[in-house]
């Protein structure tokens, strides 16, 4: 229930903040599918009032990232094996025609090369949680090839939604391991010069991915 001093209280940070800080615990894995977000541990922590949490709330339920379920609050999603199967759709009409399409430009590629270095470093750490991230990492700055600011709020929605179904894979390293040397081949060979090569490389990769993405999410149930 919501009280006048909820009304009036000032809140300490605003509603896209709260948004951001979610959207980018869901992405890191902190927040597990099923979870239930107490309207009191949220305001608490990110320091906003109830009305500015549940106007984030709102906008993530909008994005697919948590649900609202009747008479008992808000919980993080858990992605079904068609929803994984329509953001990989999404992902290879998007990325494969960014990188298809991306002037030969080595600059351009240093910040996937950095997300390669980065994903070799924590598979060698055996610290198979980040590799996933620094995969998504990868992924974010092939859509940056295509210098569009509305490009890269779409990938990080789509990221952060995948995110939902690999913290739910019982088995980590056997879902990324196999990408980390996809990931470098892709990169040098755009480096290379060929986007076409890498952006055909690039589509077997994310079907791949998708087949893999989706046998966990059943083996899970």
């Amino acid at each position: 229930m919501t009280t006048a001093a909820d009304v009036d209280k000032p809140a300490i940070g605003s509603a896209a903040r709260a948004v951001a800080e979610l959207r980018e615990r869901v992405t890191a894995g902190q927040l597990a599918p099923g979870s239930r977000l107490s309207e009191a541990r949220w305001t608490g922590e990110l320091g906003v009032s109830r009305n500015t949490l549940r106007e984030a709330f709102s906008t993530l339920v909008e994005e697919g990232l948590l649900v609202r379920v009747p008479n008992r609050g808000v919980f993080v999603a858990a992605l079904s094996a068609a929803q994984i199967a329509d953001i990989y759709r999404v992902r290879i009409l998007l990325e494969c025609t960014v990188l298809r399409g991306a002037p030969v430009d080595p600059p351009r590629a240093e910040s996937m090369r950095a997300a390669v270095d980065e994903a070799e470093h924590l598979a060698t750490a055996g610290d198979w949680r980040a590799v996933g991230t620094a995969n998504m990492h990868f992924h974010e700055q092939i859509i940056a090839l295509a210098d569009s600011p509305r490009l890269n709020a779409w990938m990080k929605q789509l990221t952060a939604e995948l995110r939902l179904a690999f913290v739910a894979a019982p088995d980590a390293e056997a879902l990324h391991r196999p990408f980390v040397a996809r990931n470098a081949e892709i990169t040098t060979i755009y480096e290379a010069g060929d986007p076409g090569r890498a952006a055909d490389l690039l589509r077997d990769y994310l079907l791949l991915s998708e087949r893999v993405l989706s046998q966990a999410a059943y083996d899970v149930r």
